[in-house]
């Protein structure tokens, strides 16, 4: 059954798992966003599964970071890679990098080249890879860190790498935030799913009507689920019909109410609320 569960920032893994343990989260992303600043990634994830003892998976390994940008960034991806296995996590997540300023085909070629390595060494390990779709603030034209946006990239980047090791690790909120309609994108794109982040958007139509949308423009809030503009109950669904049988793995820190001292109190609110839609979805099929 598909499992709910939170994303833990690496370098607070320790301090934070008890509480997320008692909260009744059933699965962990450990997630880095700003590279493994020397994170022992074996030593971590042998105190960690001491900690767990079982009450919890670990859903992905998460490693945010431009893997096309320079070698140094690639091989943390590769340290994920290799250490996931010691996490009993299945997934490592991360970004598809960028040719920083160039337009999104501009990079294909050095995807190709740097995904064809990291996919046969996940193979190797036998972990998958989850392309995250930020935007990173880029557009089209011109990308930033990250190419995986949004399908049409997508498309690219499975034909120049056609591994069964590399997917997406989705969320709806940076397809909302682009206009796309995240439940016929489902129908399409759920069999390439091995990762979803629990985010969700809430956009601002009227500024959207005064103004317009272009990136630099605040229009859109990054939501816990059950306060954005997404049917999770419709989600789930389509994800589950599509063969999906993973997680949802809840993104905080994006909250733009539910953050600081309320951080926990919103994480918490989005499990019990995806928990309902869960079994609403199970109810239908």
């Amino acid at each position: 059954m598909l499992k709910i569960g939170t994303c833990v920032k690496g370098r607070r893994l320790l301090e934070e798992l008890p509480a997320v343990i008692d909260a009744g989260f059933e699965t962990i992303e450990i997630y880095f966003d700003a590279g493994l600043q020397g994170a022992d990634l074996k030593a971590m994830a042998a105190r960690a599964m001491e900690m767990i003892a079982g009450r919890v998976m670990v859903s992905a390994v998460g490693i945010y970071v431009d893997p096309l940008h320079d070698d140094a960034q690639r091989a943390e991806v590769e340290r994920c890679i290799d250490c996931a296995g010691g996490f009993g996590a299945p997934v490592v997540s991360t970004f598809a990098g960028a040719v920083e300023g160039a337009p999104v085909f501009a990079a294909m070629e050095r995807f190709r080249e740097v995904f064809g390595d990291l996919t046969r060494r996940a193979e190797d390990r036998g972990v998958r890879i989850g392309i995250e779709n930020a935007h990173c603030n880029g557009f089209w034209y011109r990308a930033v860190k990250n190419i995986g946006f949004c399908p049409g990239a997508w498309e690219m980047m499975f034909d120049a790498v056609p591994s069964t090791a590399l997917g997406l690790t989705w969320e709806p909120s940076h397809q909302l935030e682009q206009f796309i309609d995240v439940y016929g994108q489902l129908e399409g794109w759920t069999p390439r799913i091995v990762h979803v982040h629990g985010k969700d958007a809430q956009i601002d139509w009227e500024h959207v009507r005064r103004y317009g949308a272009w990136f630099g423009q605040h229009y859109c809030d990054h939501r816990f689920p059950g306060l954005g503009d997404s049917d999770w109950t419709r989600i789930i669904t389509l994800l589950m019909r599509g063969g999906y049988s993973g997680n949802i793995t809840i993104e905080g820190y994006h909250d733009p109410v539910f953050r600081g001292e309320r951080e926990m109190e919103g994480q918490i609110n989005a499990l019990r609320y995806l928990t309902a839609c869960r079994e609403k979805a199970l109810e239908r099929e």
